[in-house]
């Protein structure tokens, strides 16, 4: 039986296009602001979502990323709050895959088979785990297999194509291909490492290919779509709400987060236009 995810992929191909899919983190600006405004991506049409597990030592996210994590942490987020935040969206959204992206420690601490089933207990669809070595994932593995749940690792520029067909016979859903070196981030362009990537990976998995590489407007995610099966965007969403909340600092209360909820719906339709413009 194909799981959710891939259903919700294999949906947007029979529309032929690529998959919008949307990340930010759970407990920005606060877990019930957060909640809100990944039901604004998928408002504003993400097909699917990837929630956040704030961590201190992120070592794929950009400053802005960084950021956003800082102040969920500061606002006390916990594991608990990530499961709420899948739990309220997936319930409001049944359409969506929701999904976690975290680094494994957090995983690791509270449990691997309790995380799994707590996860697939909130509506969670599957993980992301960007740090995980697959050599190291058999026990997540048969952990997310028996609840369900889709295991996605990240395969980088700098992966050998042997490398590639590993990662990619351990993953499940679809691949996450991280299409620059370095840390994620809008960027003003697309490069030429992601095409690139994106035909390598193929040539080892039938999985659908995502990439993430800091598109920020409809124009680029366009030019995304082209090539991959799903174009995943994470900063520029961050970026909205963080400069939404500089903008209302000395307006009436609430102004901001109104403003931001605007702008992260706005940007997921003008994105949503743009993956279907390939």
């Amino acid at each position: 039986m194909a799981s959710k995810l891939s259903g919700v992929l294999a949906g947007a191909k029979a529309e032929g296009r690529a998959a919008l899919i949307g990340y930010l983190p759970a407990g920005f600006p606060t877990v019930d602001g957060g909640i809100r405004a990944v039901n604004a991506l998928i408002e504003g049409g993400c097909d699917v979502v990837e929630i956040g597990l704030p961590h201190s030592d992120p070592v794929l996210d950009g400053a802005v990323i960084q950021t956003a994590d800082d102040i969920a942490l500061r606002g006390g987020v916990r594991i608990k709050d990530v499961l709420r935040t899948v739990r309220e969206v997936a319930a409001a959204h049944p359409e969506t895959a929701v999904l976690v992206m975290t680094y494994w420690n957090p995983v690791d601490r509270y449990g691997v088979a309790r995380f799994a089933a707590d996860l697939a207990a909130a509506g969670g669809a599957g993980c992301i785990l960007p740090d995980l070595p697959v050599e190291e994932s058999e026990e997540w593995r048969k952990a997310a297999d028996e609840h369900g749940l889709d295991t996605v690792f990240v395969v980088a520029p700098s992966s050998k194509d042997a490398r590639l067909a590993e990662v990619t016979a351990a993953g499940s859903g679809f691949v996450y291909a991280a299409a620059v070196m370095g840390v994620t981030g809008t960027r003003s362009a697309v490069g030429s490492l992601a095409e690139d990537l994106v035909a390598r990976t193929r040539a080892t998995t039938d999985l659908p290919v995502c990439v993430g590489l800091g598109v920020s407007d409809a124009e680029q995610a366009a030019e995304v779509a082209r090539f991959a099966d799903g174009v995943i965007v994470g900063s520029a969403f961050v970026k909205r709400i963080l400069e939404a909340g500089e903008a209302g600092e000395a307006g009436e209360a609430g102004q901001d987060e109104v403003a931001g909820l605007d702008a992260v719906r706005a940007l997921a339709g003008e994105l949503a236009v743009g993956v279907r413009r390939r």
